[in-house]
């Protein structure tokens, strides 16, 4: 289940999460920029990710698969979800065409929160998730040290997902008030490496291309073609030439598809970044900053990418993937947000997400 192969005749089926009242506007602004068409449209499971303590559950009752019904006591709890429902059906009301909205809760203690997600995802039949970064944005600009708990269940999920994930890094995009339906005034770029969850963020970015009030920049990045360097860099690294030539088919493939359905006609714009290492692509990736309201790439997927290679060891969090990584930078006031989208993938292929990962 991923967008890369969803029927396009398909109605999008998304479980959106929500942390607390301040991810409303967000989420506003993620329905807006992904609603496409209004025909066949999109069905977003507004999901709220509470933590389950002694305080909030009153009653717990046991229906099939996991399924809980529960009576919540707690009037902050109580009070939250009110006000985001009132927040979002008022924007359905007057924007939402072809935006259909269920209300959904993820109660659980934090261990098992995310088994209740790729649950609810199985059984609605999603193709994708979208979750907050377990960090927030301060008054400087900067990411606080986020809720640990949250960290863990974004994890489990990228690790047991029965569909593609998204972690959302909200870095002014709750901010923007309104995208215009008329002018295409809010700049959103997608990076192109290649490999899977790459070809599944161009995949979602297909349904943005659609808004008119989004300029869309693809930025595709290529080794330098520089000869004697490219010898000398491939010589360096490990590369299984068949999975590679494979992969690099595919890409060409989704590539030439997303060009000609989108970049040929001149709605989206294209541009080329020719790098030779890790180095030069962590640079450029840095010069992105402030240029772009959101900026839209793949978790990872990719095959022995000379353009990659080492970015790895400087993650702070590996759940985003060394690009989105990078674009997130928590130690400094970046005002682009990231959505980092990770395509479908069978348990246990993930890099960077441990098994062994808890809560301390």
């Amino acid at each position: 289940m991923a967008l890369q192969w969803l029927d396009p005749s398909s109605e999008l089926r998304i479980l959106l999460c929500l942390h607390g009242v301040h991810n409303v506007h967000s989420t506003i602004n993620f329905m807006e920029i992904s609603r496409g068409a209004s025909e066949p449209g999109i069905l977003v499971y507004l999901t709220d990710m509470v933590e389950l303590t002694d305080q909030i559950a009153s009653t717990l009752v046991q229906e099939g698969r996991d399924t809980v019904t529960v009576t919540l006591t707690d009037k902050d709890v109580t009070q939250m979800r009110d006000q985001i429902t009132t927040a979002v059906q008022a924007y359905v009301e007057e924007n939402g065409d072809g935006i259909t909205i269920k209300r959904m809760l993820a109660l659980s203690k934090f261990d098992g929160m995310a088994k209740h997600i790729c649950n609810l995802a199985e059984d609605l039949m999603i193709s994708l998730v979208i979750l907050p970064f377990h960090k927030n944005q301060c008054a400087n600009g900067t990411l606080d040290e986020g809720n640990p708990g949250f960290r863990h269940v974004n994890r489990k999920v990228l690790r047991n997902a029965p569909c593609s994930v998204g972690i959302l890094v909200d870095r002014g995009y709750g901010l923007v008030e309104e995208i215009s339906r008329s002018v295409r005034s809010f700049q959103v770029a997608v990076i192109f490496f290649g490999g899977k969850d790459d070809r599944e963020a161009l995949a979602y970015a297909g349904r943005v291309a659609r808004h008119p009030g989004v300029k869309l920049t693809v930025i595709r990045f290529l080794l330098d073609s520089d000869s004697e360097n490219a010898s000398r860099r491939a010589g360096n690294y490990r590369i299984n030439a068949a999975e590679q030539e494979e992969e690099m088919k595919l890409d060409d493939e989704c590539f030439a598809q997303f060009y000609e359905r989108h970049i040929a006609g001149g709605h989206v714009s294209y541009n080329e970044k020719h790098v030779a290492n890790s180095a030069e692509t962590y640079a450029t990736l840095r010069s992105l900053e402030g240029q772009y309201g959101l900026i839209i790439v793949g978790r990872g997927g990719r095959v022995n990418s000379i353009l990659t290679i080492g970015m790895n060891d400087w993650q702070q969090c590996p759940e985003l993937g060394p690009i989105g990584d990078v674009l997130s930078g928590s130690d400094s006031s970046h005002t682009t947000s990231v959505l980092i989208i990770q395509q479908h993938s069978l348990k246990g292929e993930l890099d960077g997400v441990d098994d062994e990962f808890s809560i301390m």
